[in-house]
């Protein structure tokens, strides 16, 4: 059965109320309009214009765009004289030869004054206390070569500003680590020149293969196994930062008549010989298979960039420098490293192709730092400290590897 409802009579209206509704709806489409619009600015990247100083004295428009979309590799370098670094000489962490500070180089305090600015956005730096809070009960492995360590060290030495309760330990067979106890934060370096395992070689006196081919001495690189240093890093860090490179273009170590790489898979030698460079591929092919099937998948997996050298004037051992003051210029940089220059400092790029091959199609992020390095052949060491010889190729700390991580940090907020 329908229930009828019977019709309410109208309300008498105000002849003032009528009056001022017009004004009061062009009120609230105003206020409306106007919080549509900030609230599409705060969920948007809007573009802003900045002029900047960059390191040849002129000046640059950069619009910025939102941290998600910027490609961090391409900037320059801005000078800011207010700039202080977020440790000192006094970290005990920093290698001896990298203290320019305590070893008097002369531009060693200038070198904390420059900053990385990406075209387009900001990168910004390192906050020690929230990477501690954000990180906490996380493990974080780097592992490569002494460039690596340098990284290591710049990160221990910042965080160690805001805590300084820290266990020193060696995780997972690591050369060295560090847990923050109050956050269970653990940083670990572990050394590792090829990520393979490799060891000397000798002819045997009961012949084979390769002693057919006449070689008497050398050294044997397993590209399928991880050298004994970092092959349990892979199930005990959350992050793990990955470099190789200088060692395979180091003829003063393996030289290519006298020591000479001799590659070997599944127990046998990779026959014929293979180069340097193709002993490199197969052991990348290897090692980032290796790490994507012992790691769990919400583990992020690094492989850094090569960091460049800056020998001028011949290699290390041939009497190279690197005494500049200041970043070069742009067109100083292709000089010292466009590969159509053979020149001495071109393994970085070399490297890198390599580099880019093997981790195409894997899950690991590429943390690119050659090129805003290859500006700064005033951060390194030099012949601070009393060497023998122009170290040109490790960095002053505090110093550039500061930017490397404020660039990791970066990515660690992408992840």
């Amino acid at each position: 059965m329908r229930i009828r409802i019977p019709a309410k009579k109208p309300l008498p209206v105000s002849p003032l109320l009528l009056f001022l509704l017009p004004s009061v709806c062009i009120f609230l489409i105003f206020l409306y309009s106007s919080s549509s619009a900030a609230s599409l600015r705060s969920r948007t990247s809007t573009s802003t214009t900045t002029t900047t100083s960059s390191n040849d004295g002129s000046e640059k428009r950069t619009s910025r765009r939102a941290a998600a979309s910027c490609d961090y590799s391409q900037g320059q370098w801005v000078y800011d004289p207010q700039a202080e670094p977020l440790y000192d000489h006094t970290c005990n962490e920093i290698f001896k030869g990298w203290n320019c500070i305590a070893n008097n180089k002369p531009n060693a305090l200038d070198l904390t004054k420059w900053r990385w600015q990406p075209y387009g956005c900001d990168l910004p730096r390192l906050d020690p206390l929230h990477f501690l809070e954000r990180f906490r009960n996380t493990n974080i492995g780097f592992v490569g070569d002494s460039l690596n360590r340098n990284m290591f060290v710049s990160l221990v030495c910042s965080l160690r500003r805001a805590s300084n309760e820290v266990r020193k330990w060696r995780p997972a067979k690591a050369d060295r680590g560090f847990t923050f106890l109050r956050y269970n934060l653990t940083i670990a370096y572990h050394r590792t020149n090829l990520l393979a395992r490799y060891s000397r070689w000798s002819a045997s006196s009961n012949g084979g293969v390769l002693e057919s081919l006449g070689y008497k001495n050398g050294f044997r690189v397993d590209v399928d196994i991880p050298d004994s240093s970092w092959s349990l890093a892979p199930t005990f860090h959350d992050v793990l930062i990955l470099n190789t490179g200088h060692w395979w273009w180091a003829p003063s170590k393996f030289d290519p008549q006298s020591s000479p790489m001799l590659f070997f898979e599944k127990g046998l030698p990779v026959i014929p010989p293979k180069r340097p460079e193709v002993g490199l591929d197969m052991t990348l092919k290897h090692m980032t298979l290796f790490v994507e099937t012992q790691m769990g998948d919400s583990a992020l997996k690094f492989f850094r960039t090569q960091s460049p050298r800056h020998f001028e004037g011949g290699d290390w051992n041939e009497g190279g420098f690197c005494q500049r003051t200041r970043p070069l210029l742009q067109e100083q940089v292709e000089q010292l490293f466009s590969l159509e220059n053979n020149g001495t400092n071109i393994e970085a790029r070399l490297s890198n192709e390599h580099m880019f091959r093997a981790v195409k199609g894997t899950s690991f992020k590429i943390l690119d730092i050659s090129h805003m390095s290859e500006y700064r052949a005033d951060a390194h060491p030099s012949r601070s400290g009393g060497k023998k010889h122009d170290d040109c190729m490790h960095w002053c700390l505090p110093g550039i590897t500061d930017s490397w991580n404020d660039l990791l940090v970066a990515h660690l907020n992408r992840a």
